[in-house]
């Protein structure tokens, strides 16, 4: 009640206070960690020698990269990212334990881990708009991820709509293709009893290169009966107007892939296919603006059920967050981003594997 006093439909919730009982104990630059729940797959893609199967395989990775962030049935919501927040992590595949390339990379996201691994970070670049940018890599792949997303929530009656705006591209150097890729929308349902998240929307991804390219939807369980969660998706061969790939399932469940060939297979089980769990330094090896160290008051407050000293210690980040802001006005100061910057509409990191590894050739 205290939420609905405050809102009107149609209007932006960047506005409203949240109740602190609601939030999920982490900030939204680890919620993108999730798409790397699957590193595996991701890596996979640069292994695929012919660029039909890349495409299958980034899709596959893409329809992965959901259900990981939303674990439980209950909708919570993340942290608002502070400005210059950064969040870093990194995966140890499955199978790279007992690989013999164990030099560290020395560069990039996570300098000190392996070449094997595959590194994470994201950084909170603008507070209006919000927009987060991260990037991911795995240097032995020779593979890049780099994402901007841009959130925009309203309130629609008896449940929000959070409208994601932005992309991500997943880049293959050796083979010098760019997957260009757009994201679903969030809503959280039924706010008034129990919330539940469900996504929504059309998404896209394309290779320019290859010319070939996936149309995705995300289905929004309708009024009356249907399915939750359901996913809908048509793989494209170039200038071809017929898929030879449709995938449908539940992107939190399992997926079936059927080929013009006749062949129907599971294209995903997210029930069987165990997440590999990210590796974050300790606590008191962070810095102070990294999300995990900025966050730790309200994280450990909500996590002995303090509401008060929670809603305290995100008061006290949040004024701080203001007072800097007005600060920064006085001086006619610009926010200076840390590891991403600004390319057209994009957000893109400074120091990509594409980059570095173009500046030891030279």
């Amino acid at each position: 009640m205290h939420l609905l006093s405050q809102v009107r439909l149609g209007m932006d919730l960047t506005k409203v206070v949240l109740p602190t009982f609601i939030l999920e104990r982490r900030s939204l630059l680890e919620m993108y960690a999730d798409f790397f729940a699957h590193p595996d797959l991701f890596v996979s893609i640069s292994d695929q020698k012919d660029p039909k199967d890349r495409m299958v395989q980034v899709v596959r990775w893409y329809l992965s990269a959901f259900h990981a962030g939303r674990k439980g049935s209950v909708a919570k919501k993340p942290y608002n990212p502070i400005l210059g927040e950064i969040f870093r992590c990194h995966w140890i595949l499955p199978n790279a334990e007992n690989e013999d390339n164990t030099e560290p990379v020395s560069e990039g996201p996570i300098p000190w881990v392996t070449k094997n691994s595959v590194t994470f970070v994201a950084e909170q670049v603008s507070h209006h708009p919000p927009i987060s940018a991260f990037y991911a890599e795995c240097f032995s792949k020779r593979i890049q991820f780099n994402a901007h997303i841009w959130t925009k929530s309203k309130f629609l009656g008896m449940s929000i709509g959070v409208h994601n705006i932005g992309q991500g591209c997943v880049t293959c150097l050796d083979y010098d293709e760019h997957y260009i890729l757009t994201f679903p929308n969030g809503y959280g349902r039924s706010i008034p009893t129990v919330p539940w998240i469900e996504l929504g929307g059309e998404c896209s991804i394309s290779c320019s290169k290859t010319g070939y390219n996936a149309s995705i939807i995300f289905h929004t369980k309708p009024f009356y009966g249907g399915k939750k969660h359901r996913i809908t998706a048509e793989i494209f061969s170039p200038n071809d107007k017929k898929s030879f790939c449709s995938i449908e399932g539940e992107w939190n469940g399992v997926m079936y892939a059927k080929y013009a060939t006749g062949e129907s297979v599971v294209f995903i089980d997210t029930k069987k296919m165990p997440t590999i769990k990210k590796k974050v330094k300790k606590l008191e090896d962070q810095e102070e603006y990294e999300s995990r160290c900025l966050w730790k008051d309200v994280t450990y407050n909500l996590k002995i059920r303090d509401i008060d000293a929670a809603t305290d210690a995100k008061h006290r980040l949040e004024e701080r967050q203001r007072a800097e802001a007005r600060a920064r006005k006085e001086r006619e100061t610009s926010w200076e981003t840390r590891l991403f910057h600004e390319d057209g509409e994009c957000w893109v990191y400074d120091e990509p594997l594409l980059k570095r590894l173009a500046a030891t050739k030279h």
